[in-house]
């Protein structure tokens, strides 16, 4: 995906995280390590390009991480950090907002404290001068039988009901936000291990008209 956007005229750089980095992050702790990985990079980039603005791009969880690092309320909910580390606030130096296979909802046990904490702080589009582009997939239609059964589960975690359509991992209802540009890719699968993803060619030009 970053080859192909760099191809279509956009200097791209991926946030460099391994798995390793998503270690602390797990069973809804807080997403600090990866805000920190997140605001070194767009900084890097700002002061490389001598630019006032970028386009942030995230594929599943990133697309509401990225909302915590636009927002002006500090993430301090975990009590790992305190003000002082301004890991947030970074709207303005924001032009758009792509979010890919993102579930902003959930009914998850371990999600839900940083999800409400985005959901309730910056519903919606929340910033008028960003513009927000959430992206589903429709590839897989939720149910109990063979070949649905994992989507039917997953769904039913993020929204309360499975028998619905999605990527395969979020329904297509959680991927969207009121106020957004919501599209809906027919055939895109959640993971960038599948034949047709968010990062596919075939895909990306659907929505990467949309950046600034």
């Amino acid at each position: 995906m970053e080859k192909f956007l760099q191809e279509m005229g956009f200097p791209t750089v991926t946030v460099p995280l391994r798995l390793r980095d998503w270690l602390p992050t797990l069973g809804g702790r807080s997403m600090v390590p990866i805000l920190r990985q997140l605001d070194l990079t767009v900084k890097n980039m700002l002061q490389q390009y001598n630019a006032s603005q970028i386009n942030l791009i995230g594929h599943s969880a990133g697309g509401w991480i990225a909302r915590i690092y636009l927002g002006e309320k500090p993430y301090i909910i975990h009590g790992d950090v305190t003000e002082a580390a301004a890991l947030w606030h970074a709207h303005p130096n924001v032009a758009a907002l792509v979010t890919l296979g993102t579930p902003h909802v959930s009914q998850e046990r371990w999600t839900r404290k940083n999800l409400d904490f985005v959901k309730n702080n910056y519903p919606g589009g929340f910033y008028p001068k960003v513009r927000y582009i959430c992206v589903a997939g429709k590839a897989i239609y939720g149910g109990r039988g063979r070949g649905g059964w994992l989507a039917y589960s997953s769904y039913k975690l993020t929204i309360g009901r499975g028998d619905t359509w999605g990527d395969g991992i979020t329904p297509i209802e959680a991927a969207h936000l009121e106020g957004a540009t919501n599209l809906v890719i027919e055939g895109v699968k959640h993971s960038p291990k599948a034949e047709f993803w968010y990062g596919s060619p075939e895909a990306m030009h659907q929505w990467v008209s949309y950046l600034a």
